[in-house]
């Protein structure tokens, strides 16, 4: 849509407020709102003024004042506002007027502007597959006497010896814990709620090509976004969570993106689906292995050589690291494979045709910043590409039959957030180039990532240390 389109759609659907949104720098999702007459043609170019001092890594106190620049192309009438239109936006220098380095968005523009000036390709599509769980009740706190969380699902594995008050009784249907894969109702008792999510997003310009239940027990979701170019899949994730997030509102749920909210179950990722293409046509069709060509097996090299640097934006939470355990299913082995899902990479072999050709990134986890994410596998892809790099052997053996010196031949995730952040710090020149990230960019992340999270963990008791150490 152009500006004058965007009024036109006002206009026609009788807006009176318009929302205008963008991602702080660690991820998440800000907003305030106009009267529909502050919105002309102007402001598409001029913008709207606040105070970036207030926002997480940004600006300091005395260059406080920023602009958000909203882009008519990501107009969308919100459906749980009343009378409302949204607006993602880019974020500027008030005076200078450039583009402000620290925005995520930004980053993901350059990223693929970047990736046009090599000429290797004009496209990187990235197919999202966002898993969640919706609970009924969370609880949590924090103190210097107290720590807890207490979270549950009326589906939940812990509820099958439970009376359910006011229903008739408990009906028996609990989905056990690891098997929550594809059942039916009323074992499923989230279809509905999946099926409207689903239809919103839809009716909000993201395309969905499924949804179903996920493996863990306690309401563990997964809803597939369509493949689209970086910038647009970023956009629509975040869309997704929004609408996920006010879909379970609105029935009296609460839906979480942390990556493992659930002791001894599986977590949950945002396996990304990815592919560069090139006038049309996809370059990662080949007679290689898994029917990749040499490009698209040098994309995953750079991913494999630059795979701890790249957690620290894919998998950016103390929680993220809690996901990779032998046995739930988390890729732990920086390898690829034809099919093998513990592999950190996968190539997909349900559909043979050129044009869906592609590999499966599935260590990232939807805690991330999906511009920084998305932007920061592509750059690692590319210089896997220029370097033609090796992805070395693939994993295509079930790793529980493997002997403990085979699995040693493969090397592994990072076990924690602050092993990745100190890999980015020794690894990051590949995403300096084309002044994708810039080295206050890279700072910034390490620090905050540091300071106000892997040391806030470091610093509190755990309570499952009360149950080891207390007797001591």
């Amino acid at each position: 849509m152009t500006p004058k389109e965007v009024l036109a759609l006002c206009r026609q659907e009788e807006i009176q407020a318009v929302d205008l949104r963008f991602m702080d720098f660690p991820g998440t999702h800000k907003h305030f709102t106009v009267p529909v007459k502050a919105l002309t043609e102007k402001s598409f170019a001029d913008g709207f003024g606040f105070d970036a001092s207030s926002m997480r890594g940004w600006q300091a106190i005395n260059e406080s004042d920023m602009l958000v620049v909203p882009q008519a192309d990501t107009a969308m009438i919100d459906p749980f506002m009343k009378a409302t239109l949204s607006l993602t936006c880019n974020i500027q220098d008030p005076i200078t007027r450039e583009d402000y380095a620290k925005d995520p968005r930004n980053v993901a523009r350059k990223a693929e502007a970047y990736m046009q000036s090599t000429g290797i390709a004009d496209t990187a599509n990235f197919g999202p597959e966002g898993e969640f769980f919706v609970f009924d009740d969370v609880r949590f706190d924090q103190s210097e006497h107290e720590a807890y969380y207490h979270v549950d699902s009326v589906e939940g594995e812990w509820n099958r010896g439970r009376s359910a008050q006011g229903t008739g009784g408990n009906a028996g249907y609990r989905i056990r814990r690891k098997e929550g894969y594809f059942p039916t109702p009323p074992g499923d008792t989230l279809q509905d709620l999946r099926t409207e999510m689903m239809l919103t997003l839809q009716a909000c310009g993201v395309a969905v090509e499924a949804q179903h239940h996920e493996v863990a027990t306690g309401g563990q979701c997964e809803i597939d976004m369509h493949y689209a170019p970086l910038l647009k899949a970023a956009d629509g994730l975040l869309r997704y969570k929004y609408v996920v997030k006010n879909v379970a509102a609105r029935h009296g749920k609460t839906a979480t993106f942390m990556p493992k909210p659930l002791w001894n179950d599986n977590g949950s990722g945002l396996h990304l689906h990815f592919s560069l293409w090139k006038g049309g046509q996809t370059l990662f069709a080949g007679s290689g292995y898994g029917g990749l060509s040499d490009i698209g097996m040098h994309a995953m090299g750079g991913i494999l050589r630059h795979a701890p640097a790249l957690f620290a934006f894919c998998c950016p939470t103390t929680n993220s690291y809690k996901r990779f355990v032998p046995g739930f299913e988390a890729p732990i082995n920086l390898t690829f494979s034809f099919r093998n899902r513990s592999a950190a990479i996968r190539i997909p072999v349900h559909n043979s045709s050129a044009a869906s050709k592609r590999f499966e990134f599935r260590c990232p986890d939807p805690s991330c910043n999906p511009y920084l994410a998305m932007s920061a596998v592509l750059m690692a892809a590319i210089d896997g590409i220029q370097n033609k790099m090796d992805p070395g052997p693939p994993l295509d053996k079930d790793i529980y039959d493997l002997t403990p010196e085979e699995l040693d031949e493969f090397a592994k995730v990072p076990r924690s957030l602050e092993v990745a952040l100190q890999a980015l710090r020794e690894d990051h020149d590949f995403l300096l180039r084309g002044d994708v990230f810039t080295e206050d960019v890279i700072d910034t992340w390490i620090w905050f990532k540091q300071t106000h999270e892997v040391q806030a963990i470091h610093e509190r008791p755990h309570p499952w240390e009360f149950a080891m150490y207390y007797d001591v």
